[in-house]
């Protein structure tokens, strides 16, 4: 870790959910770290959700008041008050090879729009996705009317082992990162939690040398190489932790209050 990170003025805080935020556990948010969110922004520190989520699927840290809100990994940020700062689509040539692609191998998959989520079919991956998120299963696209124009984001049902060699045959026009060895997120080309964070930088006149982020899964990377102080959860995957300057103890044991102290910004 870089020490001299220690003693920086920090302006925003950008937060993962699931594994950062939310305990996969318990299901809930830790205690401690919705009375150290408060705090923060008790000290004006903008602090900004981060996520793989739609904005709609949000329900479970409702309890959290944010400045702002990065969702689809920064394929979709808006702020506070519903003013959309930056909305991009995957290439609707990716969605057409990927429903093509679905139909002939069976690979199951989550079509991600603005204000719907919509599935391939009940596969056990796919239906293993939403129970564990605690959401409702979405309905199926329409094989004969799909809106392959609006897609903001996909989950693709594949293997690790499997990914790059899809995303260069079937999404060449997009990026995919994983948090989870069940799925990828698939995201439009130049689009990651990095571009999202520094969109809220610029609409908060923030620096970047002002920012410090939190997170646990592969989607998380850019992100934490990118602001001043990379958190990693105890909880996160090796790659993740090796991308970050500091590791915190896992969700479910006061990880984000641990860092928040570590670091000054909390007593």
């Amino acid at each position: 870790m870089n020490t001299d990170k220690k003693n920086n003025t920090i302006k925003a805080v950008f937060f993962d959910i699931d594994g950062t935020l939310f305990s996969l556990k318990s299901k809930t948010i830790p205690e401690s770290t919705q009375k150290a969110i408060k705090k923060l922004r008790e000290q004006d520190i903008k602090v900004i959700v981060a996520t793989g989520r739609s904005i709609n699927d949000l329900d479970h840290v409702k309890a959290i008041e944010f400045d702002g809100f990065l969702t689809f990994n920064g394929g979709y940020c808006m702020t506070v008050d519903g003013k959309v700062m930056s909305k991009q689509a995957i290439h609707p040539e990716d969605i057409q090879n990927l429903i093509n692609y679905s139909e002939q191998t069976n690979v199951g998959f989550s079509l991600m729009y603005e204000d719907k989520v919509q599935i391939s079919h009940a596969a056990p991956k796919v239906l293993e996705l939403y129970t564990n998120l605690n959401l409702k299963i979405p309905p199926l696209y329409d094989k004969n009317n799909a809106d392959i124009d609006d897609v903001l984001q996909v989950n693709v049902f594949i293997d690790p082992q499997d990914e790059e060699t899809f995303m260069e045959k079937v999404m060449p026009n997009s990026l995919s990162s994983r948090w989870t060895d069940l799925f990828a997120d698939v995201n439009p080309g130049g689009i990651s939690k990095q571009k999202g964070v520094k969109n809220f930088c610029d609409h908060f006149n923030i620096d970047i040398s002002q920012t410090m982020a939190f997170g646990d899964g592969g989607n998380d990377i850019s992100m934490l190489k990118y602001v001043k102080i990379g958190v990693a959860m105890g909880n996160a995957s090796e790659n993740v932790k090796q991308a970050a300057d500091y590791v915190t103890d896992d969700v479910d044991n006061n990880g984000v209050e641990k860092a928040l102290k570590y670091f000054g910004l909390l007593d």
